[in-house]
């Protein structure tokens, strides 16, 4: 009897999965939105879910294959709350997933889509800056973070920075008096040093050199690269039938060409830092894997 029982339970706990996905796999969709799915291309870009009003999209998505993530979106019931409301689904075909992410981040930003995690350029995005021995708060409303070196992490104010340098300083047992974060006397230690929880930079046991050394070092993976061209790139991107090439500057992507001759109408230097922008485009570009033009031409200020 108890083997039963056994046997019974296990059949259980290994059919809740498929009784899940047989849930996903016979929802219908939308009767008004059908027709979309057999025109959705199965390339890469960005799709966009309308409602009645065409001022305000639903939700701005993007994909490698733009038909197979619509279908995904579709046999999700958790969405219904959002199929509900969509009148329309359109998109906009691009040379590959760079093209695709550039967009979609672009799209969000300037449309606000109802059910999209909202996106807004960050007046008070904060760095952490190491100069002479000592490390301090900037503000990109007053540091270009696209050439300003020595700057660690992007933050989105100064409370969040002095937050991860605090955290920083913890793992690493660094003086909160020499970094700045709390007041220190010359020669005496710290409340921390006393716990064992700094190395004694404010007391004599570990030098200020050494002390600064080990900031940097643990800084090192949170630096931004700042822009390594002169100007203006351009960044192609092809596949069958479409070749774009994106207008990228100071971290900004500032649109796409088909052709070379077009990048002129594009090319301007832009009058902020764009975080998005950064992450999105400094693995990809400082990896090799694109090819970059350099453009040389006068760029003007936007």
């Amino acid at each position: 009897m108890n083997n039963q029982l056994t046997e019974i339970t296990v059949v259980r706990r290994q059919s809740a999965p498929r009784l899940e996905f047989e849930a996903a796999a016979i929802y219908e969709y939308p009767e008004h939105l059908r027709p979309f799915l057999s025109e959705a291309p199965a390339l890469p870009g960005v799709y966009i879910f309308h409602s009645e009003s065409d001022t305000l999209p639903l939700y701005i998505g993007k994909s490698v294959n733009i038909r197979s993530r619509v279908l995904s979106h579709l046999r999700t019931p958790d969405e219904a709350a959002m199929l509900r409301q969509a009148r329309r689904i359109s998109w906009i075909c691009t040379a590959g997933e760079m093209g695709a992410l550039l967009l979609e981040a672009r799209l969000i930003k300037e449309q606000q889509p109802l059910f999209n995690k909202r996106l807004r350029r960050n007046r008070q995005l904060c760095s952490l800056q190491l100069s002479e021995q000592k490390i301090e708060v900037v503000s990109a409303r007053s540091v270009d973070f696209s050439h300003e070196p020595n700057l660690f992490g992007l933050f989105a104010n100064r409370r969040a920075a002095l937050q991860s340098l605090q955290n920083l300083a913890d793992e690493q047992k660094l003086c909160y008096g020499l970094l700045g974060l709390e007041p220190v006397s010359r020669g005496r230690a710290c409340f921390r040093f006393a716990l064992k929880r700094c190395a004694g930079a404010c007391c004599g046991q570990e030098t200020p050199q050494v002390h600064f050394l080990r900031l940097q070092a643990s800084l090192e993976r949170l630096r931004v690269v700042c822009w390594p061209w002169k100007g203006a790139i351009a960044l192609k991107e092809s596949r069958p039938q479409m070749t774009q090439f994106h207008i990228i500057n100071n971290w900004l992507w500032l649109g796409a060409v088909p052709s070379l001759d077009e990048a002129a109408t594009l090319v301007r230097t832009p009058a902020g830092f764009d975080q998005d922008g950064y992450k999105i485009l400094c693995k990809p570009l400082m990896s090799g894997q694109y090819e970059i033009i350099e453009l040389h031409m006068d760029c003007r200020q936007s």
